[in-house]
């Protein structure tokens, strides 16, 4: 059964920072065939795509809302994504999801989430 288990979500204060990590786990093929995605939703809002990536930490995409801010970055050997935040705000209050997708096709799969909040 595929798991995704997010960590590292807090209270922080408007420009700190932050690392998420997801770990997957129960996938069918390796971890390095799966794209791998970090979503946020915030309160009342629609969940929206934050960042992703492919098979190396060279293929990389940023939503222009956090491009400069957030790094999104892989382990394939643990089998890891993570987030660095950086120089964070308010407005990046949400709880944030990480996806993987097969390469081939197929339905993604979903973390639980964890809460991140912004404030001071």
């Amino acid at each position: 059964q595929v798991q995704l288990v997010e960590s590292g979500g807090g209270l922080v204060q408007p420009g700190g920072s932050l690392r998420l990590s997801c770990v997957a786990s129960g996938f069918t093929s390796t971890f390095s065939n799966y794209v791998l995605s970090w979503y946020r939703q915030a309160a009342g809002k629609e969940r929206e795509l934050v960042a992703h990536i492919g098979f190396t930490n060279d293929a990389t995409n940023y939503e222009d809302f956090v491009k400069g801010r957030f790094t999104i970055f892989r382990d394939n050997a643990k089998n890891t994504v993570y987030l660095q935040m950086d120089k964070l705000a308010p407005e990046d209050t949400a709880v944030y999801y990480c996806n993987a997708a097969f390469f081939a096709g197929g339905a993604p799969a979903w973390g639980q989430g964890t809460q991140v909040i912004v404030s001071s």
